[in-house]
């Protein structure tokens, strides 16, 4: 299978296909048309060379995920029908943008990101953190708290994903993460993207944001067991300043298991394709209809797939 630059994301019915500078976000309308938004994004890996260096630009990569995430993801529930609240969310919008002004979308924008974040680290980071050293008294070795604490983290996680599934909403966003897995795995297996291709592939990626965060709790077990400090102040604030430096590692393991197909890879990668059973479901044709749209604005891969039969393009 040949790979491609392309990664996506699912929204609020619809999705968000990214190819280097490029995203467009597509989303199906109510009344079922299906609404297109360009734009550009380049990364700050390409405007400092410094930050493209291993382990820094998957802090970066990171970042901007979740900014260009944020933002698509925003734009698409500006199409969601909540009628009985539409009044009033009208007088708060208007409301906040006299205090703030015309950065009222940014400011707004940067608290949620900020708020999702520490959320994040506070109850998959701090929480089992606290949880394994209530067990201090009863287990002494640091290894097996640290493991023990990762167990936990797992467990946590997982539990979140469980409970969110339940939900009908995100149950169409899942179905929606598996609709745009199928396109890309279409795309790279060069079947043209008609929506009958597209349903007959695998909607697990190894290159998901789901198995790359569940990399990053597996990767902080390892990382945990090796930072040793006796103070506790020094042990939390370790499980917080170290995030970066997991994620970065997680990030150069994702992107080497979306380049390499060997048995080792392919064995590490497992769990995450595992675990996108749960974050992925399968999608109706209407759902791959948007996936072969978001993918058409922003990637030509009729020009891609000749590409490919002409062995232009390398694994």
């Amino acid at each position: 299978m040949k790979r491609t630059s392309i990664g996506g994301q699912a929204v609020m019915e619809g999705i968000m296909m990214k190819n280097g500078d490029q995203y467009a976000v597509c989303v199906r309308k109510p009344n079922q048309e299906i609404v297109i938004k360009k734009d550009e994004y380049q990364s700050v890996t390409q405007k400092y060379p410094i930050l493209n260096m291993p382990i820094l630009r998957g802090v970066c990569n990171f970042g901007e995920s979740l900014y260009v995430g944020m933002k698509t993801l925003t734009f698409s529930a500006e199409f969601l029908e909540e009628e009985a609240g539409q009044e009033e969310a009208g007088r708060v919008e208007k409301a906040l943008q006299k205090i703030l002004g015309e950065k009222m979308d940014d400011i707004l924008m940067g608290f949620t990101m900020c708020l999702s974040v520490v959320l994040a680290v506070a109850i998959f980071m701090i929480l089992p953190f606290f949880l394994s050293e209530l067990l201090k008294n009863y287990i002494p070795s640091h290894m097996v708290r640290t493991l023990i604490e990762g167990v936990f983290r797992v467990s946590i996680f997982l539990l979140y994903v469980v409970a969110i599934s339940r939900m009908s909403e995100i149950k169409r966003v899942f179905m929606y993460h598996g609709a745009e897995h199928k396109t890309i795995n279409c795309l790279e297996s060069g079947d043209p993207l008609t929506p009958e291709n597209v349903m007959k592939h695998s909607r697990l990626h190894k290159r998901c944001g789901t198995s790359f965060l569940l990399i990053v709790m597996i990767i902080s077990i390892i990382v945990f067991m090796f930072i040793r400090v006796d103070t506790l102040w020094l042990r939390f604030l370790s499980r917080i300043l170290l995030v970066p430096v997991v994620a970065g590692i997680s990030y150069e393991f994702l992107r080497l298991a979306g380049r390499n197909n060997s048995a080792l890879v392919n064995f590490l990668s497992k769990p995450g394709l595992c675990l996108q059973y749960l974050t992925t479901k399968e999608p109706d044709v209407s759902m791959i209809e948007v996936a072969i749209a978001s993918v058409e604005s922003i990637f030509d891969w009729e020009a891609y797939q000749e590409a490919m039969r002409n062995g232009e393009i390398e694994d």
